[in-house]
């Protein structure tokens, strides 16, 4: 993979540097690379006519993808790829590869196992983008890491509404042209970063001596790191709310009635309003770590995350339509807002040898959490309707209780 960089036309990545910046590069690739995630779900319903299957079958290729990506994660932190290889290489090889099984997935699934065969592959190679794209961001601004990947979080976040925004405009085209679509962009992405490069702030395998990366320390050791493990437990915590909500927004708009009353779209374009908010929160908090620094950043959009979450579950009987809307939209800024700085904190906490290899691991724990969150969250939503939004509210509080020790011991270096 370290050959990638050789043939890179110079002239070319310096115009795309001076247009996008390299920051800017970093986020739409990182937009084009993940929205492989969700493409089966802006077509979920040509699928359900088309394989006969009902919304919860559709349910399991998401799963699938999340299940893919956790054992990505856990492979690309465990072995140490993440910092053994070129990360600019990693993305390219990575979003290829995910773009060809995802267009395999359009021409050749016929039904839900092979589908989600297809989607899990999908979400084994989104491993190599989403947690190698904020080591790329470290490489290319490590001063603003915060800001940084605030604004390579808003992308992801887009990526994440952009199917509901599909739906709401009434895309009509044949659903393997949508996915294949997906797959286009995905190469475009890789196009990118293989004309970036890797920033020269970080240290890349290639100078990296046989006999040196054997004695690199194990990723594991990251979480002996006070600073890191608090981050860490912060964003565990993020992690439990944050997918969850997403799941459930649409069902949350309409159990509320709320599409009956504003008419934006339907259900699917008031669902990409509330969690496309969270691209704005993403870049707020960016802005806002600069004066304030991460740590404070992080846990007041956590804090504010749970309690839009208390005052709906307690009070959506009385609120009216246009009210929870509000509450959603503000629900959704801060529920995603946190993730960029929780990301910081443990990328400034980590010694470079083992940045990748510990935001992998970091993700693929978080997103193991998201699983068991996501399902417990639906699985309730059928037996009692908007109360289970009580469910999401540990999150919250658990991740404020272990991000804690941040304040405890006042470390400045990380704001």
């Amino acid at each position: 993979m370290n050959q990638l960089k050789s043939n890179r036309p110079e002239g070319v990545r310096q115009r795309l540097v001076d247009r996008l910046g390299a920051v800017g590069t970093v986020s739409v690739a990182q937009l084009f690379g993940t929205s492989l995630w969700f493409s089966a779900n802006s077509a979920a319903d040509d699928l359900m006519r088309a394989w006969h299957v009902s919304a919860a079958d559709i349910g399991w290729l998401t799963s699938a993808v999340q299940l893919g990506f956790i054992l990505g994660t856990l492979v690309v932190s465990v072995t140490g790829v993440a910092d053994r290889f070129r990360a600019s290489s990693i993305f390219v090889c990575s979003a290829l590869a995910g773009a060809v099984f995802n267009a395999c997935f359009a021409l050749f699934a016929g039904g839900i196992v092979g589908g989600a065969v297809f989607r899990f592959l999908v979400g084994v190679c989104l491993a190599g983008i989403y947690p190698i794209g904020m080591k790329l961001i470290v490489g290319w601004a490590p001063d603003r890491t915060g800001p940084a990947l605030a604004q390579l979080v808003a992308m992801l976040t887009l990526g994440t509404a952009l199917p509901h925004a599909l739906r709401g405009a009434g895309a009509s085209l044949p659903w393997q042209e949508v996915i294949i679509a997906t797959s286009v962009i995905a190469a475009a992405g890789a196009w990118l970063i293989y004309l970036l490069g890797d920033g020269p702030h970080l240290r890349s395998a290639a100078r990296i001596e046989e006999g040196e990366a054997r004695r690199s320390p194990s990723v594991l050791s990251a979480f002996r790191i006070p600073a890191f493990r608090s981050a860490a437990y912060g964003y565990f915590g993020h992690m439990w709310e944050l997918y969850a909500f997403w799941t459930v927004v649409p069902l949350f708009v309409a159990h509320a009635s709320i599409s009956s009353s504003v008419h934006v779209g339907g259900v699917s374009g008031l669902s990409f309003l509330v969690i496309g908010a969270g691209a704005l929160g993403c870049v707020v908090g960016g802005a806002l770590s600069t004066h304030f620094g991460s740590a404070k950043v992080a846990a007041a959009a956590l804090f504010l995350s749970g309690l839009c979450g208390a005052i709906f579950a307690a009070g959506w009987r009385e609120l009216t339509p246009v009210m929870m809307l509000s509450l959603l939209i503000v629900w959704g800024a801060a529920v995603v807002g946190d993730s960029p700085q929780f990301s910081a904190i443990s990328a400034r906490s980590c010694p470079p040898e083992l940045v990748g290899s510990a935001l992998a691991i970091q993700n693929s724990i978080g997103f193991a959490i998201t699983v068991v969150s996501i399902s417990g969250v639906t699985s309730l939503f059928e037996r009692i309707g908007l109360d289970a939004a009580w469910l999401l509210l540990p999150g919250p509080i658990l991740g404020l209780i272990g991000f804690g020790p941040m304040f405890r011991r006042q470390d400045k270096r990380l704001d």
